[in-house]
């Protein structure tokens, strides 16, 4: 873990017992954020949330009882820390169960293999689907195949995932994931499978949301583990006709309530403006849901309650979000966006943690082009601990990407991700894949960014148009 140089050891104190006309308000905000960098990396709050979270709730599918007591917990948990305000929004989402997931290679040489439903499917009928499967590369390749060419077969998407630190390689793949069933169908496929979305080796698969359309036959989709695509490609080696079968037990059960839980540190002097820290709380059922996105929980929640136990309040309100149902589609994001419409304008700025646990070494941003400079110059108290200075791009993380087309200036503390994908929406998302120290750097940036941000007396505001 990166620690700030020994002549920093107890410079935060400065700001806190020298008389104040020695200082100027940003020469004191800047002292403050170097003395709660100091705070997280010394403290386990962090790793303490998101290790009572998996092990007190576990898998939290929106929808599912589970998700009931996440949410239980999460407003238990900030009530417990003492922040000014704790409370939840009503979001409404989709109530699905995985059930039953079984597929195996029938010929040229019977095999089982590993497979999980991808969110949202329907089930195979109860006898399950046994055809021959035809291999794409790329689901550009899949939506380019002659209408009916794919009658009572089987869809076989094999685009392979690449690691990069910043993820990159997922959004080159998950639209097979998300698109391939409704592009499969079209062409008259009677199901779908898909080499999972990730970059590991091992034999697990990654699940993920897909979606339908309206107009289009509904099929069965699900993914394999990376191994057992890897088996389907040499077979089609040796014989161009592999016929598998699948069985899913997959129900959709019509809608429910689940709830965005909110907590606030409320601000001085600018209370009625926001600087919105989030994640989201529910997560897949198959792992406890540890980097995706416990981690995000513990970061943005474990900073706020830093800032909390200051003896000074920070001038604008700091907000933190534990947003529902992420993975079904971002609906508590677009949900808190449409119900807290009227009140974007004060949102100073927004950002969320859903990218694991990884060192944070760069920090994007969404802001008027004039404000560029400013918020680097800003954020240079988080150089100490690795963090450089990035682009004006950001889009702020997953439930907060709608804002900035409705104004709001947003940023992304990017994370080292470059094992992220071999964990994400397995059994194997589990919380001995945090490193602790890893995480405190994370509570530490995210603390001294809402800090820096809440005191801020830079513009903004307007973004510049998106490229």
């Amino acid at each position: 873990m990166k620690t700030l140089p020994k002549l920093l050891a107890g410079v935060g104190l400065i700001a806190l017992t020298a008389p104040l006309g020695a200082f100027s308000s940003d020469d004191i905000n800047q002292k403050v954020a170097e003395q709660l960098a100091q705070k997280a990396q010394s403290s386990s709050l962090g790793y303490d949330i998101v290790e009572s979270l998996t092990v007190e709730v576990g898998p939290r599918l929106a929808g599912s009882e589970q998700d009931k007591v996440a949410v239980d917990w999460a407003i238990a948990k900030l009530q417990s820390l003492g922040f000014d305000r704790v409370y939840k929004e009503p979001v409404t989402v989709p109530v699905w169960r995985r059930g039953i997931a079984k597929a195996s290679i029938l010929s040229p040489f019977p095999q089982p293999l590993v497979v999980t439903a991808l969110g949202g499917s329907i089930a195979t009928p109860a006898q399950g689907l046994s055809a021959t499967i035809v291999r794409f590369d790329t689901l550009q390749d899949l939506q380019n195949a002659e209408a009916g060419s794919l009658n009572d077969k089987i869809a076989f998407i094999d685009a392979k995932t690449e690691r990069h630190r910043d993820g990159k390689g997922y959004g080159q793949t998950a639209s097979g994931r998300s698109r391939g069933a409704v592009a499969a169908a079209e062409k008259g496929a009677v199901g779908i499978i898909i080499r999972s979305i990730g970059t590991d080796h091992d034999r697990m698969a990654h699940t993920g949301m897909m979606r339908y359309e309206e107009g289009v036959t509904a099929i069965p989709a699900a993914a394999i583990s990376n191994p057992d695509a890897d088996l389907i490609n040499a077979m089609l080696k040796r014989d161009k006709e592999v016929v598998i079968s699948l069985e899913l037990g997959s129900e959709r059960r019509g809608e429910t309530t689940s709830y965005n839980v909110i907590a606030e540190v409320k601000g001085s002097t600018k209370a009625d403006e926001i600087v919105l820290i989030g994640a989201h709380l529910d997560s897949w059922d198959e792992g406890t849901g540890a980097i995706d996105d416990g981690a995000g929980v513990a970061i943005v929640t474990a900073a706020a309650k830093h800032i909390l136990d200051l003896p000074q309040k920070p001038e604008r309100t700091i907000r933190v979000v534990l947003y529902a149902a992420e993975e079904l589609g971002l609906l508590g994001g677009k949900t808190y966006a449409k119900e807290h419409e009227a009140e974007l304008e004060k949102h100073y700025i927004a950002a969320e943690s859903d990218f694991g646990a990884g060192p944070i070494y760069q920090i994007d941003w969404r802001v008027a082009d004039t404000a560029h400079s400013p918020v680097i110059n800003a954020m240079k108290v988080a150089e100490p601990l690795g963090v450089a200075a990035g682009n004006n791009k950001a889009s702020g993380g997953p439930d907060v990407s709608m804002l900035p087309a409705l104004g709001v200036p947003v940023a992304s503390l990017r994370q080292d991700g470059s094992d992220y994908f071999d964990y994400h929406h397995t059994p194997n998302d589990t919380l001995d894949k945090i490193n602790p120290e890893a995480l405190a750097q994370n509570v530490a940036v995210y603390a001294q960014f809402a800090w820096v941000m809440a005191n801020s007396k830079v513009e903004l505001r307007p973004l510049p148009p998106k490229e």
